[in-house]
């Protein structure tokens, strides 16, 4: 037993032993802290001033043009006119995930997103792999996004003033071209409205949603006209293995919905806002994407999808006989993209913000800037990083490497809201995803199948980045975590 008489020196000779690797690998942060950090970096403080209907905004800003202007002529090759069914299923993967983010987004109102949510619930080296998978998520798919602004600015200077710029110019290599420099403007407007702060980047981005919004809304008004029931003859002529492809690549399309998630420590009233955006985010954009999708293979025989990215401005061409109607859709689309790369930019930067103030990642990306409240280097790095990454990469390989980063991530959090309602009943929740564990058990499921419907080649690339995750973990996060300095009392 302790001697409560001895000396500092002797009871500190009786301490507890340090915990072993294995312990440490899965030691916890507790909610109460990573709720007490909200918004301190190094240097100064995100500024909470962000209302639900900004946060909203985030949300579909990030996820609403993504899968329509951009992937839906690779999926639709895949699926057949089912990439509607495709469409579907991927929003009921999306809702399942959506509802366990509600629940963890109003209990753990934080920055790190389901980064943060694993790091309470699983552990450190959990919550590492979660971040990391979450790098891929975010920073790949600003680059495979940027990828299709750059197909639909060509065909708004094929329009308006007839010229486009050149596929060495407007292509990466494997596509025909050298450097794919659209992308990269596009990647770098976005980091100068994100380095004036959150609050006017979220007033741009409410407008850029305004717009994508109506253009989407006058394409199915003009689309319709164009719809053919014959193009319906043979609903799934690939099978539902073809489906489940294109579902697992539409996915692609909805990883903006948790985008919102990353904002915690910036908006006014997470733990009532924060839920509320998500659901209804996703709400909006799943019914959107459905009817889009049908009506665009309703105007278009599925067969000849797939020579471009920019597939929805060729069948207003085709449907009106006139370029006006395809040029302003190919404007409202440039607009649309850019605030899918906007948001999902955003998104990037907090999750490494949160994992820079938890020590696994350089201090630099927790920096944040006294004038602005924003972390303005990090912003820098991660702009500059996925602008090239945009300018070099074809979309297809990109497209896939996201949605299996993203699916790993949100199956996840689907199994940390089961385990903090096992570890911490007694918390207050905002939102209660119901019939628990059936959901998100479910919500797992979907994820797991839909990694499986992915390439072999994505799943190489997958193993590769988590491989060089690991490395990174050990030989830099694992010794630098905050969790691994010993209390002020045991030094």
């Amino acid at each position: 037993m302790l001697d409560q008489g001895a000396p500092p020196q002797q009871r500190s000779r009786t301490t507890p032993a340090s915990p072993g690797p294995v312990a440490r690998l899965m030691r916890r942060k507790p909610v109460e802290h990573l709720v007490a950090e909200g918004g301190q970096g190094e240097g100064g403080s995100l500024r909470r001033s962000l209302g639900l209907w900004q946060l909203t905004m985030i949300s579909i800003g990030a996820t609403l043009g993504t899968g329509i202007f951009v992937v839906l002529g690779e999926a639709v090759p895949k699926a057949g006119p089912a990439v509607t069914l495709s469409f579907v299923i991927a929003g009921l993967t999306a809702l399942f995930s959506a509802l366990s983010y509600a629940e963890l987004a109003g209990t753990i109102p934080v920055a790190g997103s389901s980064y943060s949510y694993a790091y309470a619930t699983m552990g450190e080296l959990i919550a590492w792999i979660c971040g990391w998978c979450l790098v891929l998520e975010y920073g790949v798919s600003v680059a495979a996004v940027a990828v299709g602004w750059g197909e639909y600015l060509n065909e708004l200077l094929d329009g308006t003033i007839g010229v486009t710029i050149p596929d060495a110019l407007s292509a990466p290599p494997g596509d025909g071209g050298i450097f794919n420099l659209p992308a990269l403007i596009v990647v770098l407007l976005a980091m100068a409205f994100l380095l004036g702060g959150a609050r006017e980047s979220a007033r741009a981005n409410t407008v850029m949603v305004a717009v994508k919004i109506a253009a989407l809304v006058l394409f199915c008004a003009i689309g319709v006209q164009g719809f053919r029931s014959g193009n319906y003859e043979h609903f799934m002529p690939l099978g539902m293995a073809g489906v489940s492809a294109a579902g697992a690549t539409l996915f692609f399309s909805y990883i903006g919905f948790d985008a919102a998630s990353t904002a915690g420590e910036e908006a006014k009233n997470a733990q009532r806002d924060l839920p509320r955006a998500i659901m209804l985010s996703l709400v909006i954009v799943t019914a959107l994407y459905v009817l889009v999708a049908a009506v665009a293979v309703g105007a278009k025989p599925w067969q000849r999808f797939g020579d471009s990215e920019a597939a929805l401005a060729q069948i207003m061409r085709d449907v009106t006989g006139q370029s006006f109607w395809g040029t302003l859709l190919a404007f409202c689309a440039v607009i649309a993209i850019a605030s899918v790369v906007l948001t999902v930019l955003y998104g990037q930067t907090r999750i490494l913000f949160a994992m820079s103030r938890d020590g696994l990642v350089p201090k630099v990306f927790s920096r944040v800037h006294p004038k602005t409240g924003t972390p303005r280097t990090n912003t820098v790095i991660v702009s500059l990083f996925c602008g090239v990454l945009a300018a070099a990469i074809p979309l297809g390989q990109l497209a896939d490497a996201t949605s299996i980063g993203t699916l790993f991530a949100f199956g996840l959090v689907n199994i940390a809201v089961v385990v903090l309602r096992r570890t911490r009943p007694e918390m207050p929740r905002t939102f209660r995803v119901p019939l628990s564990p059936v959901l998100p058990a479910l919500g797992l499921a979907f994820c797991v199948w839909m990694m499986g419907s992915l390439s072999a080649v994505t799943w190489v690339v997958f193993g590769v980045w988590m491989a060089v995750g690991l490395v990174f973990y050990f030989l830099y996060g694992h010794r630098r975590s905050r969790l691994a300095a010993p209390a002020p009392s045991e030094k």
